[in-house]
């Protein structure tokens, strides 16, 4: 943190409260863990994985109910890969950790072109090997740790690149529904993960693994998000509170209007097709 030394502690205690309460928030507002849960929380080495597990171990010794944690950790055999680290880390702070290793290296050169993106094929394959962790150690929980930032880009990659209005939700059942993932960091935005991850000394494992691909999609819509909160400040935040506030007639879907039985005429509730605010709850706005 860029401050002086007699502020730095103060500073890393606002920061320490603000994930905990967003965190807390989170949880709360789509019921992701419950009591008696086994929570397998998925390592990869980076900023964003330290620091939910930092903060879910936290709640696990605070909160009114009772969760188990496990740390899991996927090899997918990269050349590089330092396997000592994250047991070691895991070990320091006496949480259950299994590594399974899987070479998808191998299966993502064979399937891909050198110039393609790698980086949608790695997830499909990791998530399928995570579905079956979760059954073989007991799991019922599965943390993934997506902030803020992962929603909001998500959200314009499948608008831009895809044609469809979908982003990551906070809790979602597999299709099976054998599996719930969750992601605890959804309120939490990626400038505080790097900023409690330099305040903890995380031993960092780069994701570069692979090779740097800095022309994928996803960079290109984290640069035009970074020019938007440069140049005008509240955009993104905005941007992610509209997530909470759907309003789905005012959208031009067919089926979802069928399924609804939409009136055509609006609602005296709304002002120009703008639903009230309703952030904190996360519900969907109808209009009637």
């Amino acid at each position: 943190m860029d401050v002086l030394p007699w502020k730095q502690k103060r500073e890393c205690t606002k920061l320490e409260k603000r994930l905990r309460r967003q965190v807390g928030q989170a949880i709360q507002d789509f019921s992701m863990i419950s009591d008696g849960d086994l929570v397998m929380v998925c390592m990869s080495g980076g900023k964003d994985s330290y620091t939910l597990l930092d903060i879910l171990l936290k709640f696990s010794q605070i909160a009114p109910i009772k969760f188990g944690i496990i740390a899991v950790n996927i090899d997918q055999g990269h050349p590089e890969f330092p396997k000592d680290v994250l047991p070691a880390y895991a070990a320091s702070l006496g949480v259950p950790f299994h590594c399974e290793y899987q070479n998808t290296l191998e299966i993502i050169n064979r399937v891909l072109r050198p110039q393609d993106t790698k980086c949608s094929l790695c997830s499909r394959l990791r998530r399928g090997i995570l579905y079956r962790l979760a059954d073989e150690l007991g799991s019922n929980k599965i943390a993934l740790g997506h902030h803020r930032d992962d929603i909001i880009e998500t959200f314009f990659l499948n608008m831009f690149f895809g044609g469809v209005m979908k982003a990551m939700p906070p809790r979602l059942l597999s299709d099976d529904h054998a599996h719930i993932v969750i992601r605890p960091l959804s309120y939490v935005s990626e400038k505080d993960t790097q900023l409690w991850a330099e305040h903890r000394k995380f031993p960092i494992i780069p994701c570069n693994l692979c090779g740097s691909q800095k022309n994928m999609q996803r960079a290109q819509i984290k640069e035009m998000l970074n020019s938007w909160s440069r140049d005008y400040p509240g955009r993104v935040q905005t941007i992610f509170k509209s997530l909470f506030n759907v309003v789905p007639s005012h959208l031009l879907d067919r089926k979802l209007a069928e399924s609804l039985s939409m009136p055509t005429c609006e609602s005296s509730d709304h002002v120009d097709g703008v639903a009230s605010p309703d952030v904190h709850t996360g519900t969907i706005q109808w209009v009637s």
